[in-house]
């Protein structure tokens, strides 16, 4: 079957656009064949730093023939009728019609054939739209075409079984000829078909497979290290971006020059990678190492010298200003900028950096009292810092070492008589973790405290001034913050009851506003009273759908969540036991079966108060009873209520799911046995009592009216 290649030759395309272009560019491609019915067998996209390109294989040369059906007018229709339907269907007459009984009646059918148009006609439309669609971050018009795409289109490629398509680009150039490398090979390449494009750009030092550039990349780092007896430090995100940078990668080794080397590593890796796009070394007792690994585009003939030296030197400036920097911002005592804090804008509405700080204090003396080991004064000493490195001149510079570099200031000012205590300085160091899913949490003490203190915070202010995440947007990064307060938790085992931490952090915003601090934040009320709107509520509800992304990848089920959440449970250790206990209850055949009769009795009692306007939670008459099953229920009713009420004031959650199953064969029997609905007013309303107390009391160990129905549930229940 015959093939298409596309090539879209443009300007540099920015390396964190190229991945997604090129996989968008191949959907749309893929979608758009299919719906014209010639398909692809296989279609593969690459990209490199100047051009999208796709291969499809197996592409049919025609489309199919489609008969298509149109029922006409009634046997013995008028013929004006008859002679506008038969235009219609494009026929002469209606003996090229057929005559089907419908059952209805006999009605004239017209069957019109059309033949299936070839591949080289349709493809050009549908290529053009696939390319117009593409959606790019961001994109511009130049004055040699109005097309609108992510930099300037120099030519494209489209041939299609050996011959071009004629694509209507708007004066961009169409044909079968591309370029080479901008520096090694510049000249045009004429390429015949697919078969050979990848060759020929290969010898004019293009790779244009994505995949094999990283491959290469990989393999030389490998190289350079071995050959220099020391490692590359790891940085996988930095090897997918020099990736996007390079049509022929070639990993050169510069040095660093040892007066640099009394630098913090943290400061030596984020002047090389941020600003340099360098890989940092170390030695294999983790100690960095005085040299820098990059990726050039050029094979250049003195085997790279001169490009050493240029990096070198450019890296050699850079260095020479952090060195300044750090020399300088540790001079002034870490608690000197905190004055500085005063000018610095955290948000409009919600102060300053000084007045965050000041929060970050306070809440810190409530937190100290649930992180075991956690010194109040350290803590709130860290928690007064935090800040302070962000007006220092290292920070502005490097802006991601922010919290990094006040922990080093804290422990190495340039007058040891007044460095910070080691503790504090850890806290200072970490309390903006984790960043990300692979960053790790803090685990000292007040490490924990000041990095919760910091996202309880930030959570709460902007829940404050209604700043809450929508949709995919989330400016203040609010769901990583939540994130990390879950992993803070967990991964420490903390038992922080989150419901006061938030209204704790209320009463702090209360306190600045009635301080009359430099914020103001959006007060909420009620009419005329004051504030009552609990904002705790949201930001536990916030919490809770964190919870569930964060527990999805561990296969736990968010109604389960939800079922334990709605006790209003915020201790997310217990809950986290409650919901594990929950779950294996569930997978078995008594919790299954006593989960249907649940939903059972539950839905009797709605239905029926609804229906009697009241509600059925007053206490059961035993007295009132007529049959051994109600006597069984209720009996069993009081034991399981006094046996779930000891195992959860003891967080025995599996111990408590056991009391409920025991309750299973008084269930059945009673709903077996037992007339719910009789006509007697008194035996009615006490069994619905009793119904009704089976909901309560297997609600105290879970809301279990949030747990969704599964067909495997009622398999085992059956």
């Amino acid at each position: 079957m015959p093939e298409l290649l596309l090539e879209l030759l443009s300007e540099e395309i920015p390396a964190r656009m190229q991945r997604r272009a090129i996989d968008d560019l191949t959907g749309l491609l893929r979608e758009k064949l299919t719906e014209a019915e010639i398909p692809a067998a296989d279609l593969r996209g690459y990209v490199t730093p100047r051009r999208l390109a796709i291969i499809a294989e197996g592409i049919p040369s025609t489309q199919p023939d489609r008969a298509e059906e149109r029922r006409g007018p009634r046997v013995g229709a008028s013929p004006q009728a008859l002679d506008g339907f038969l235009r219609s269907v494009g026929l002469g007459s209606v003996e090229d019609c057929e005559v089907r009984n419908t059952g209805r009646g006999e009605f004239y059918f017209a069957v019109i054939k059309r033949s299936g148009r070839p591949a080289a006609e349709v493809l050009p439309d549908l290529i053009k739209a696939a390319i117009v669609e593409l959606s790019w971050p961001k994109s511009m018009r130049w004055p040699a075409s109005p097309l609108r795409w992510v930099r300037p289109l120099t030519s494209v490629i489209c041939v299609y079984d050996g011959k071009v398509l004629p694509l209507a680009l708007e004066g961009v150039p169409v044909g079968r000829t591309t370029r080479g490398h901008r520096f090694l090979s510049p000249g045009e390449i004429c390429v015949g078909g697919a078969a050979e494009y990848a060759e020929k750009l290969q010898h004019a030092y293009v790779i244009v497979d994505q995949d094999q550039r990283r491959q290469l990349i990989h393999a030389d780092l490998d190289r350079r290290t071995l050959e220099l007896g020391i490692k590359v430090k790891s940085d996988p995100g930095l090897i997918d971006e020099v990736t996007g940078l390079a049509e022929y990668p070639v990993v050169l080794a510069g040095a660093i020059d040892t007066d640099f080397m009394t630098l913090p590593p943290e400061v030596l890796q984020t002047a090389m990678r941020v600003h340099q796009k360098y890989f940092s070394c170390i030695f294999s007792d983790g100690r960095p190492a005085p040299h820098f690994l990059f990726v050039a585009n050029n094979l250049a003939v003195d085997g790279g010298k001169a490009i050493i030296a240029g990096n070198e030197r450019v890296l050699r400036a850079r260095l020479a200003d952090a060195r300044f920097f750090w020399d300088q911002d540790r001079k002034i005592r870490l608690d000197e900028w905190l004055e500085q804090l005063r000018g610095r804008v955290y948000h409009a509405q919600l102060g300053n950096l000084f007045d965050k700080a000041e929060r970050l204090e306070l809440l810190a003396e409530f937190l100290v009292e649930h992180v075991p080991g956690s010194g109040r004064q350290r803590a709130q000493r860290a928690a007064l810092l935090s800040k302070t490195d962000l007006s220092t001149a290292m920070v502005g510079e490097f802006p991601e070492l922010q919290g990094v570099m006040g922990g080093y200031y804290a422990r190495h000012p340039s007058d040891m008589r007044y460095s910070e205590d080691p503790r504090v300085a850890e806290a200072i160091a970490e309390h903006y973790k984790p960043l990300g899913p692979n960053d790790a949490c803090p685990g000292a003490p007040e490490s924990i405290v000041v990095a919760l203190a910091d996202k309880i915070d930030t959570i709460f202010g902007f829940f404050w001034i209604n700043e809450k995440p929508s949709g995919s947007r989330d400016p203040f990064a609010l769901r990583r913050a939540a994130q990390g307060i879950i992993r803070i938790i967990l991964e420490n085992g903390l038992r922080l009851p989150l419901v006061r931490a938030f209204k704790y952090a209320q009463r702090v915003f209360i306190r600045h506003q009635n301080e009359a601090h430099s914020f103001t934040g959006r007060w909420r009320y009620l009419g005329v009273g004051p504030f009552v709107s609990d904002i705790s509520d949201e930001a536990m509800e916030f919490i809770a759908d964190r919870l569930k992304v964060h527990l999805r990848d561990r296969g736990i089920r968010r109604d389960l969540i939800s079922a334990v959440f709605a006790l209003g449970e915020d201790d997310l250790v217990r809950l986290l036991a409650r919901v594990d206990a929950l779950a294996g209850f569930l997978s078995s055949n008594e919790g299954a079966n006593l989960l249907t009769a649940y939903r059972r009795a539950s839905n009797i009692v709605a239905i029926e108060e609804r229906r009697d306007d009241r509600s059925y939670i007053e206490g059961v008459n035993p007295a009132l009873f007529r049959q051994p099953e109600e006597v069984a229920l209720f009996a069993d009713l009081n034991l399981v209520a006094a046996g779930t009420k000891l195992s959860l004031k003891t967080e025995d959650f599996e111990s408590a799911m056991g009391h409920l199953a025991t309750m299973r064969p008084s269930v059945d029997n009673f709903f077996d046995k037992v007339t719910v609905n009789v006509d007697e007013p008194e035996l009615r309303e006490n069994r619905l009592r009793l119904l009704a107390r089976i909901r309560a009391t297997m609600n105290r160990v879970a809301d279990f009216s949030q747990i969704q129905e599964r067909p495997e549930d009622e398999r085992r229940a059956a």
